[in-house]
């Protein structure tokens, strides 16, 4: 007998080493996801405010969400309150790069023109392009998809009155030049800014329309920011 059950359990030991383990079921197996495509937003404190509730980048998140764009997306926000061209620049692989994203949206510029006269260390037209010319490159030669903004205001008012008009279309337009020159698609908020205020700026207020303090956006900026940017990034 007690021989009977050790070959008994020898036999069942055997087979067990022999037999391939049970397969999880399905319901058990965990399901592949599709890798979600990173979208950084890259600029100065514009951009670090739309992560905020009413920011731009949060409505463009609440739309993806209500709207059936097919791909799974994760936005990422990369402004630093300050930054100009040459910031961007200089964080570019640390901040973006190394996120490996599908498609970068950079909206600089207003610091590079208002600097110059509110703290002197603004960025000359010249350098501008340079360093904007090298952001386009580092992010071409990785197969991203790269899209231009102009900034928008320093100052809402109607009449070409605002300081630094003149600065914002002479850098708007190097903006412009380069999406055509590098096939960069172009989110034109100067021009977009400039209509909107003055269809609904008849007062020729110098802030309270689409900005809160003549640069930095509030809800009826952020929306139109989020409205111009979607269809550029998600083509609906």
């Amino acid at each position: 007998m007690k021989f009977l059950l050790f070959g008994t359990t020898l036999f069942f030991t055997m087979l067990a080493m022999i037999l391939p383990a049970p397969t999880q079921s399905l319901a058990q197996q965990a399901l592949p996801t599709a890798a979600a495509k990173s979208i950084v937003f890259f600029g100065d404190s514009i951009t670090e405010l739309g992560i905020n509730p009413s920011g731009y980048i949060t409505k463009i998140k609440q739309r993806l969400a209500k709207e059936n764009v097919g791909s799974n997306y994760e936005l990422l926000g990369a402004g630093i309150s300050g930054n100009k061209v040459y910031d961007l620049f200089l964080r570019l692989e640390d901040d973006v790069l190394r996120k490996n994203p599908s498609a970068v949206v950079i909206f600089v510029g207003v610091n590079d023109v208002w600097h110059k006269a509110l703290l002197g260390t603004g960025t000359d037209a010249n350098k501008f392009e340079v360093f904007y010319v090298a952001i386009i490159k580092k992010l071409q030669e990785k197969s991203i998809k790269v899209i231009l903004c102009t900034p928008a205001v320093i100052g809402e008012r109607t009449d070409s009155s605002n300081p630094q008009d003149g600065d914002l279309n002479h850098y708007s337009n190097i903006i412009r030049r380069l999406a055509q020159k590098y096939s960069c698609s172009l989110c034109d908020f100067r021009k977009a800014f400039l209509e909107y205020n003055l269809t609904h700026n008849s007062a020729n207020a110098e802030s309270g329309i689409l900005t809160n303090d003549r640069v930095h956006l509030n809800d009826k900026g952020n929306q139109l920011v989020a409205d111009m940017l979607f269809p550029v990034l998600f083509g609906k």
